[in-house]
C-alpha cells in the first residue's frame, strides 16, 4: 500500500478516472492541485488497477525520452478500468493489430524508421496542393452554412479525415465507412458504451472488439493486395512493400500502421483545428491580428495544439525499480502521462491558462516527446496552416453562437460541438 504522502486523495483520483471530468474545468482543477501538492502520486480507485499520475512537464519528459526504462511493457498503453485492462492483456496475447505505441525497443525503432522519412517536411510538402484542394472544399462547406453552424460537424471533423484517407490511398467513397469504423474502435472509451459493457464478460468484450477490428483488417487486406501489385505514391504503398531485416513486416504491424494513421491522424488534428477556430471566435482582436499578419498562423496553431492537448493521457510501465521525482517506482508499475497537465505547468508556461500566440518558445508536449514523438506532427501543422490560409481572408468576423462542448474521454478528447456565427468579407 502507498504511504500517505504518495497516495492521491480520492476526490482528485476519482476525477482522473471519470470521463466527464475531461469535458470541463474539473480536470484542470485537479491537475493544478496535483502539480502543486503531489506531482507524482499513486491513484487508487475502486474498479481500476493502481497507477502513478505524472503531471509535471519535466517528469513527463524524463519518462518519455527513455523507451527502455519506461516501455509499453505488458500493461495497456491507454487507460482503462480493470475489466478493460484484463481484456486488453488477453487481446494482446494474439494481437490482430500491433501499433507503434505498443512497441518497445528494438522493434519500435525498426518499424518507425519505415515511414519516418515519408512524414518529414520535405516529403509532405509535395502534397501541399492536394491538401489545399481539400481545404478549399472544407471552406466551401463553411461558407454554405450562410453565417452560422457547427464548425466541428461542418469542417473540422471531416477535413483531416479526408486528408489522411487520401494519404493512405483510401478511395473517397469509403471515407464514411472509415470514419464510422474508427469511431467504433474507440467506442469502449465512451461512457455510454462503458455502461453497456459493465454486465459483459471480458471474453464477450474481446469478441466484440475483435469483430470490429476484423472489419478494418478485412478492408485493408484489399488495399494491401492492390498496392503490392500496383504501387503508387501513397503511404499504403510504402507500408506494404516495406521490409525489416530483409523480410516484409508482419500482418499485425501492418494493420497497426493502417489503424494508427487513420485514427491518430484524424481525431487529434480535428480537435486542434476546432480549438484554433474557438480562439478566433473568443479572443478579442485575434482574427484581425492574424489576418493582418499571416506569418502569425504557425504561432496560432502551436498555441491551439497546446491548449487542446488532444491526447490527454498515455500509459507506460516501469521496466525496473527506479527513483523518479523523489518517488520510488517498482518494476511493473503503471504510469499515466498527463499531457494536458504538462502543457499547463506553471514552471514552463507563463500564465498557462491564457491563450497566447506570443509564447516563444512554446514547449508543449502535445505531440509527445522522445522515441514516441508523433510521426504526423508536421503533417498536422501543415493541414491546419493551409486551412487557415484559405479561410481567414474570407472572414469579416466570427463569434460563438452557443455552447462549445468537449467530448468525454480520458484518452483522446476535444471539441465535439463548436457553434459559430460569422460574417464574410
Amino acid at each position: 500500500m502507498p504511504v500517505a504522502n504518495v497516495a492521491i486523495p480520492l476526490e482528485h483520483a476519482a476525477k482522473l478516472v471519470d470521463p466527464k471530468a475531461y469535458a470541463c474545468d474539473d480536470l484542470h482543477n485537479t491537475y493544478t492541485w496535483l502539480r502543486a501538492n503531489n506531482p507524482l502520486g499513486i491513484a487508487e480507485v475502486e474498479g481500476f488497477d493502481p497507477f502513478w499520475v505524472v503531471t509535471r512537464h519535466r517528469d513527463l519528459m524524463d519518462i518519455s525520452k527513455d523507451n527502455t526504462l519506461f516501455p509499453y511493457g505488458s500493461q495497456p498503453s491507454t487507460f482503462m478500468n480493470r475489466e478493460g485492462a484484463d481484456f486488453s492483456r488477453k487481446f494482446m496475447e494474439d494481437p490482430m493489430v500491433l501499433s507503434l505505441i505498443q512497441m518497445d525497443p528494438p522493434v519500435h525503432l525498426k518499424h518507425r524508421l519505415l515511414t519516418q522519412p515519408w512524414f518529414m517536411p520535405a516529403n509532405i510538402k509535395k502534397r501541399e496542393e492536394q491538401i489545399r484542394a481539400i481545404a478549399r472544399k472544407a471552406v466551401e462547406r463553411l461558407l454554405a452554412m450562410n453565417g452560422d453552424g457547427d464548425f466541428v460537424a461542418g469542417v473540422s471533423l471531416n477535413y483531416p479525415l479526408e486528408i489522411i484517407m487520401n494519404i493512405l490511398g483510401v478511395p473517397e467513397e469509403d471515407f464514411p465507412f472509415m470514419l464510422s469504423i474508427t469511431q467504433e474502435i474507440f467506442g469502449p472509451l465512451d461512457p455510454d458504451t462503458q455502461a453497456m459493457l459493465k454486465d459483459m464478460s471480458s471474453d464477450q468484450i474481446s469478441e466484440i472488439q475483435r469483430s470490429v477490428v476484423g472489419e478494418v483488417v478485412k478492408y485493408f487486406e484489399k488495399l494491401t493486395a492492390a498496392r503490392r501489385e500496383n504501387p503508387t505514391d501513397d503511404l499504403a504503398s510504402v507500408l506494404v512493400n516495406a521490409e525489416i531485416d530483409g523480410k516484409p513486416i508482419g500482418a499485425n504491424a501492418l494493420n497497426g500502421y493502417y489503424l494508427i494513421t487513420a485514427t491518430a491522424g484524424h481525431d487529434t488534428t480535428s480537435s486542434s483545428t476546432s480549438t484554433a477556430m474557438w480562439a478566433l471566435a473568443t479572443q478579442a482582436g485575434l482574427l484581425q491580428r492574424v489576418q493582418a499578419d499571416p506569418a502569425l498562423i504557425p504561432a496560432l496553431i502551436d498555441e491551439a495544439i497546446r491548449w487542446a492537448s488532444p491526447v490527454k493521457t498515455f500509459m507506460r510501465s516501469a521496466a525496473q525499480d527506479v527513483e523518479l521525482g523523489g518517488r520510488q517506482l517498482r518494476a511493473g508499475d503503471w504510469l499515466m502521462l498527463c499531457y494536458a497537465s504538462a502543457n499547463r505547468d506553471e514552471t514552463v508556461f507563463e500564465d498557462p491558462f491564457t491563450f497566447n500566440i506570443d509564447r516563444s518558445p512554446n514547449k508543449h508536449l502535445a505531440f509527445g516527446y522522445g522515441p514516441h514523438l508523433c510521426l504526423g506532427q508536421h503533417l498536422a501543422k501543415m493541414e491546419m496552416r493551409i486551412l487557415l490560409e484559405e479561410l481567414l481572408p474570407k472572414l469579416k468576423s466570427v463569434q460563438l453562437n452557443g455552447e462549445a462542448k468537449l467530448s468525454e474521454s480520458f484518452f483522446v478528447n476535444g471539441l465535439k460541438t463548436l457553434p459559430i456565427q460569422f460574417e464574410l468579407n
